[in-house]
Order: structure tokens, then C-alpha cells, then sequence
């Protein structure tokens, strides 16, 4: 651990009472202890689709189920948790065998991304929903410039844009591979392809929506393969 965990809690605003509670919820499992961070990430998991859910029913009077749900899972998932993971910057914070810091894991999305979900999940436990509500959609609405279906949506075109043009020089294609339904409820498959390999692919009521949901798979995928 690079930091001490006090400037961490001062970030997160809470003060831990049980300390092995916040140790428990960094301690990654190649540190080979009696216990790792995964059955908090668990635990974690579970409480912020719950508060972020809540938190989008309040703010979207008039979003209907669907687009709630998108909403939430373009915030609720590896990439949206690894930006407030390095906001926190959990990376400093996360203990990791040497191996795995060789091997560049307090970079790693999916470390980063679990290390907050336990924290949160830590934080629950001790603390209650109220308090992993406030730390979690404070987070959220400090890092995120707004929270829209729109510009969420744009942000996964945009940063995988941005990782294939640093990885690979060449931008993305997204292709229609089907089409179904009659013409007011259609579904469109989209897959997205990078030197021409196909990454992934999402369905979606407009193309507009697959190709955003495509996307996402794909910078998961990207960020998996560094």
C-alpha cells in the first residue's frame, strides 16, 4: 500500500470504526491472506445498482423502465466504477502481490473496479445505505458532467474511438447485421469491428442505441486486453 488509508477515508468523507473492515475491501486476492476483497465487491455490487437506481427513478420523473435501466448500467459497471475508482485514486491504496503490481494491477480497470465496489460494500456494512448513497452519487455527480442517456451514450462511442485511435491509428466501424420486428418496434444488431475483426456486438431499439452498446462491450474488452 502506497498511501495511508486515513487520506483515503478523507477523500471518501467517512471515517472508518471497524479498520480491518476498509483493509479487507483493499486487499486484493493475489496478496494471499486469510480473506480478500471479493465478498465485499459482492456485497458491493448489489448496494450501488440499488442507490444509483434510486438515485435515476428520482432525477427521471419521466424516463420510462428501459431507459432507466440503460442509464444505470452505463453507470453501474466496470467503466463507470474504474473512473470513480482512480477519482479516488485506489490504485495508490489497493495491496496486490508483487507479481501482480509487476504485472501493472493498480492500473487494471478491473481491479480498480472492484476495489469500489468493495469499498462500498464496506461502507455498507458499517454505515448503512444512507452513507454509500451520498459518498457514491456524490461521486458520481462530481465526475460525470452530466448524466443523460444521451451523453452517457455518447461517452462509450467517444472513448472507444479514442482507444482504438492510440492502439490501432484507425477509428472503429459499426455495421448493421440485422434487423427485427415490424417497423414500430424493430431491433437492430449491431456489431462493431476493428481492423476489420468484429469486437462485439449489441442489440438496441434504434441503431443509434446498439451501436452505443457495442461500444461499450468493445472498451470493456480493449481495456481487459492491455
Amino acid at each position: 500500500m502506497h498511501k495511508n488509508v486515513e487520506t483515503l477515508e478523507k477523500d471518501l468523507g467517512y471515517e472508518f470504526e471497524d479498520k480491518k473492515l476498509i483493509i479487507e475491501a483493499l486487499t486484493h486476492k493475489s496478496y494471499k491472506q486469510p480473506y480478500d476483497n471479493e465478498r465485499l465487491e459482492f456485497l458491493g455490487d448489489a448496494v450501488l445498482d440499488l442507490v444509483v437506481g434510486e438515485y435515476l427513478y428520482k432525477k427521471f420523473k419521466n424516463s420510462d423502465e428501459g431507459n432507466l435501466s440503460k442509464i444505470r448500467a452505463s453507470l453501474v459497471n466496470e467503466t463507470g466504477f474504474d473512473k470513480l475508482a482512480r477519482a479516488l485514486r485506489l490504485g495508490d491504496y489497493i495491496l496486490l502481490s508483487n507479481a501482480e503490481e509487476n504485472n501493472g494491477g493498480r492500473e487494471k480497470s478491473s481491479l480498480l473496479s472492484n476495489a469500489f465496489e468493495a469499498i462500498m460494500g464496506a461502507v455498507y456494512l458499517e454505515a448503512g445505505l444512507e452513507k454509500v448513497d451520498e459518498i457514491a452519487i456524490g461521486l458520481i455527480e462530481k465526475n460525470y458532467k452530466e448524466i443523460s442517456l444521451d451523453s452517457l451514450f455518447r461517452d462509450f462511442k467517444t472513448t472507444l474511438q479514442e482507444l482504438t485511435q492510440a492502439r490501432f491509428g484507425i477509428t472503429p466501424e459499426y455495421k448493421v447485421l440485422a434487423s427485427r420486428g415490424p417497423d414500430h418496434k424493430k431491433e437492430f444488431e449491431v456489431g462493431v469491428f476493428i481492423e476489420g475483426k468484429e469486437y462485439a456486438r449489441a442489440n438496441g431499439k434504434s441503431k443509434k442505441i446498439a451501436q452505443q452498446e457495442a461500444a461499450q462491450v468493445a472498451v470493456s474488452m480493449l481495456k481487459k486486453e492491455k
